[in-house]
């Protein structure tokens, strides 16, 4: 039985944006590390752009097959914060961050000796996978950084503190920036790395946020060591959080190969628009990283309608920026492009994905916000068979289709706007039930 704590006041747009706000600059963060370098890079032609595509796709994986690190240590530690025990909520940081390093390092040691293939499976083409593996080689380096400063952001969020999280990326961020142009045209007597540049820089900033995230937990008054107990817990939660991930992944990376078989033009063209899409994804899931912290902390301390109060008021919110959002980019069609690349073959093909991401942006409002209230709840389980489903019924098929008939990125970005549309009518029904509002710290 869950004895209720004192009742939270009605969440406010205020309150929501206190967390969204700097959790937004952290979500969108990430992006940029790619997007600028897609400025940076895309002035030396197609190929580099496509190899710095297949590269950044599978860097990609990392950051999106760890974020188990941040969003289920978000919902158990703010189900202990929400209970009054931040010693508890911490403690869930130490065990994700102990993981986040052992992984980490797994990582590096399997991509440096599968990038050969593995690039040649994504980018069939051996001028793109060629242009892409040096990039690789370097950039995978930061896989434990990625992984460190996921699972800070997890705690953090957890126990309600967004804002230093964003300094801490956005110091990452500043230096990376800073670096990318010097390293890839040799500007200032440094060396004219090109494409390889991109990834020193990703690198240092990666790194360095990764370290401002550690000391932070250092300064914690809690315990360090290993505990087995909560990082098998983690483990089962991150098992469900994992396949939902990969979910995801294979989508995204057939999505690539397939594209890449339509030539170099058709691949940049599809990864500039799939990366505005992940910015514009993460922008939303700001206030989906607010509903995961107050969520957890109203189901912790046994506030089941607070639980509910926060989910429509987020849904509503993220729905109308949403809305925002598709005027915005439907209205600067013609001229937004064009910061990301002037190769007039990869603009030609940049259309058709730029209208459909136009169009599915109300509907990701919808589920965002949604899926951030069911990961704060901590329904992990139902986000793995939703995204299970919604990838095998919707996405994959019509990508498959889409390069057996010729389709093109019209059958490609079809596949994706599915797969949006029938995880709309899973977490819908999901949030409507109520079987989520599950309260206590278990």
């Amino acid at each position: 039985m869950v004895e209720p704590s004192e009742q939270p006041r009605t969440p406010t747009s205020t309150s929501i944006a206190a967390l969204a706000l700097p959790a937004l600059g952290v979500l969108a963060a990430e992006p940029p590390y790619l997007l600028f370098d897609i400025a940076v890079v895309g002035r030396l032609g197609a190929l580099a752009l496509a190899g710095l595509a297949i590269g950044g796709l599978i860097l990609g994986l990392v950051s999106s097959q760890g974020t188990f690190l941040s969003y289920g240590t978000t919902a158990r530690s703010a189900r202990f914060f929400g209970a009054g025990d931040r010693t508890s909520a911490v403690c869930e940081g130490v065990q994700a961050t102990w993981l986040a390093l052992g992984l980490g390092l797994i990582i590096i040691a399997v991509v440096e000796a599968a990038a050969v293939p593995l690039l040649s499976a994504i980018g069939g083409s051996g001028q793109i996978a060629g242009a892409a593996l040096p990039w690789l080689r370097i950039a995978i380096l930061g896989a434990p950084a990625i992984l460190v400063s996921l699972a800070g952001n997890g705690w953090m969020r957890g126990v309600q503190d967004t804002v230093r999280p964003l300094r801490y990326v956005v110091a990452g961020f500043a230096v990376s920036a800073v670096q990318c142009p010097l390293l890839v045209y040799g500007w200032l007597g440094l060396p004219r790395l090109e494409l390889a540049g991109s990834a020193v820089a990703n690198l240092v900033g990666q790194w360095l946020a990764a370290v401002l995230f550690c000391r932070a937990l250092l300064a914690e008054r809690v315990p360090r060591r290993f505990d087995v107990a909560v990082m098998r817990t983690q483990l089962v939660m991150g098992r469900d959080l994992l396949l939902r991930s990969l979910a995801f992944q294979a989508c995204f990376v057939s999505a690539a190969a397939v594209a890449a078989r339509f030539g170099a033009a058709a691949v940049a063209a599809h990864q500039v628009v799939l990366q505005l899409w992940s910015f514009l994804a993460l922008v939303l899931d700001s206030l989906a990283i607010a509903a995961q912290s107050l969520v957890g902390a109203a189901l912790g301390g046994g506030h089941t309608e607070h639980a509910k109060s926060v989910a429509l008021r987020v849904t509503v919110f993220s729905t109308a920026a949403a809305s925002g959002l598709a005027v915005i980019f439907a209205a600067g069609a013609k001229v937004l492009p064009v910061l990301f690349t002037d190769d007039r073959a990869v603009l030609s093909s940049i259309g058709v994905p730029w209208w459909f991401m136009v169009a599915q942006l109300p509907v990701a409002g919808v589920v965002f916000a949604l899926d951030g209230v069911l990961l704060g709840a901590g329904d992990a389980k139902f986000m793995r068979n939703a995204t299970l489903v919604s990838a095998l019924v919707g996405f994959l098929p019509l990508i498959w289709l889409s390069l057996a008939f010729g389709w093109g990125l019209w059958g490609i970005w079809s596949g994706l706007s599915t797969f949006m549309v029938l995880r709309l009518v899973f977490v819908g029904v999901r949030a409507f039930s109520g079987r989520w509002l599950v309260p206590g710290t278990g």
